[in-house]
């Protein structure tokens, strides 16, 4: 049995497999999984019923089992932050510096040989794509795993 709060078999696969500066990207209801993902990258779909999960849902338990190096958020085309994106910055590690992209920008980093996991969730608010790159495992204070 596991203890983390992580359970879902193939997430965990992938991310043991999955090193540092590889990526993994929470992708909302809307996104172009099959077009705009990288050719390595394993796709997990978790997308039930619209809301569930949501992509905070997947980003608790996955800041559960890894480290995030930094993160990359989908911008607006007119410029605006979207509301989840707070959301995000309250959630993530604190210090974890945060990218902003445009979307076309956006799809170029997720299709790069470095993404390895995309997972599908139901999110229904817009522009809630977000992408993290695992950090190291700190071991002890100036030791990494």
């Amino acid at each position: 049995m596991l203890k983390s709060k992580l359970l879902h078999p193939e997430i965990l696969r992938v991310l043991g497999s999955s090193g540092h500066f590889s990526q993994v990207l929470i992708a909302d209801g809307n996104y172009p999984f099959v077009s705009k993902s990288g050719l390595g990258a394993t796709r997990v779909f978790l997308n039930l019923t619209p809301g569930i999960p949501k992509t905070t849902d997947v980003l608790a338990a996955l800041l559960d089992a890894i480290p995030v190096q930094e993160a990359t958020i989908m911008q607006i085309p007119n410029g605006e932050k979207a509301s989840i994106h707070d959301e995000y910055l309250t959630m993530l590690p604190e210090g974890t510096p945060v990218t902003r992209l445009e979307r076309y920008a956006f799809y170029d980093a997720v299709c790069s040989p470095m993404t390895s996991l995309i997972i599908a969730t139901a999110e229904t608010r817009r522009f809630a794509n977000l992408l993290l790159t695992i950090g190291v495992v700190k071991l002890e204070q100036n030791e990494c795993y």
